[in-house]
């Protein structure tokens, strides 16, 4: 309300500026050239006439004095217009380098301080107080998001350094043996060299992981598009796995329709299954069945994986997806890995534009896999 009334005083005063200052044009005008102007408009707007007794008779000549008011209002007030608007033009442009100004120094004291929105921002400045507030709740929680995978980086990181200790003592200690004592049975010594070479592809195992993290952070997925036979590719995953499979007496059932065809990446997909079933096969029970079966409709196919074992808690399967998480607290090393292997695999079926999800209840867990015809 202040403001507008402030606007319409400046204007009134403008206006009336612009008039004193013709008044006082005309006036220096016809002072400075001796009568100019009077005897211009004597000429322009009066007329003498003679009547038949020689008298002379004044008459001035209202159309031209109307027309040319006429004129001279209209050019008054465009040039009124004109000056109100520059004016108002200039009054807004600095309104609103102080308004930005303003806004900039309370979003600085707002991003830095841990201040409340409101103690920062009057209320006409609520819009960009809840986008300002918006923007900030996000970038902490990227930055807490960032921190939590850092750290359970790290953790991992200190965790795989620590077991390596344990099978390189192992090899060291046993190939020390076989060096001390060269006549050994050669029973015993059969068992000291099938040890040893188990403790050293568990090393392979934890370099392997160690490898797997830096090149997930140094890689950029690109994809390679074909089509591809879905159903050979999972028979084929299938045979690749039964050495493992029979080690823990599981089997797999896959139930898929012949010819079955997707355009993707066919290296990429084989990582994304062979990373389920792998999560598969470590985390279900001994002697259980993993069924693999895929459906198909108009522009979809999934490709679904379920195994039998420990349910997942609920607030565990919102983060099953995230990188270097391990489903296994106590780190079983022996089946836990480096927490990347269904990271990975969200990341391709993302970048196939296809969803990735899972769900567990009575000791029953099931990976979907849904990927565009």
């Amino acid at each position: 309300m202040k403001d507008n009334l402030k606007k319409t005083v400046g204007t009134s005063l403008i206006i009336l500026g612009v008039i004193v200052l013709c008044y006082l044009l005309v006036i220096f005008f016809d002072t400075v050239l001796n009568g100019f102007l009077l005897d211009w408009l004597d000429r322009r707007f009066v007329t003498y006439l003679v009547d038949s007794d020689g008298f002379s008779k004044t008459m001035i000549r209202w159309d031209r004095v109307k027309k040319y008011l006429f004129r001279g209002f209209l050019i008054v007030v465009v040039l009124c217009a004109l000056i109100c608007r520059a004016v108002m033009l200039l009054y807004a442009a600095r309104q609103e380098k102080k308004a930005i100004h303003e806004a900039g120094k309370m979003i600085g004291d707002y991003m830095r301080h841990d201040r409340e929105a409101a103690e920062v921002f009057p209320e006409k400045y609520a819009e960009i107080s809840a986008q300002v507030t918006e923007i900030k709740s996000n970038m902490q929680r990227s930055e807490q998001a960032l921190k939590q995978e850092a750290s359970r980086k790290n953790d991992l990181i200190t965790y795989l350094a620590h077991d390596l200790k344990t099978p390189l003592t192992s090899v060291i200690g046993y190939l020390s043996l076989l060096e001390e004592a060269p006549d050994m049975p050669e029973e015993q010594k059969a068992k000291y060299v099938h040890i040893t070479l188990d403790k050293a592809l568990r090393l392979e195992k934890l370099i392997n992981e160690f490898f797997e993290i830096t090149r997930y952070n140094l890689q950029q997925i690109v994809l390679e598009k074909e089509d591809i036979d879905l159903s050979f590719m999972l028979m084929q995953m299938a045979d690749e796995f039964y050495p493992i499979l029979k080690e823990r007496g599981n089997t797999i059932k896959l139930e898929t329709k012949n010819n079955l065809t997707v355009y993707g990446d066919s290296e990429k997909l084989a990582r994304v299954f062979n990373n389920i079933l792998k999560n598969a096969i470590a985390y279900s029970d001994a002697g259980t069945e993993i069924r693999i079966w895929t459906g198909q409709n108009d522009n979809y196919v999934t490709i679904c994986f379920q195994d039998q074992g420990k349910t997942i808690p609920r607030q565990r399967l919102e983060t099953i997806f995230e990188k270097f998480f391990r489903l296994d607290e106590a780190r079983a090393t022996n089946t836990g890995g480096a927490g990347l292997g269904l990271a990975i695999a969200k990341e391709i079926v993302t970048l196939h534009q296809g969803t990735i999800t899972a769900a567990s209840e009575n000791k029953v867990t099931t990976f979907t896999v849904c990927l565009p015809l």
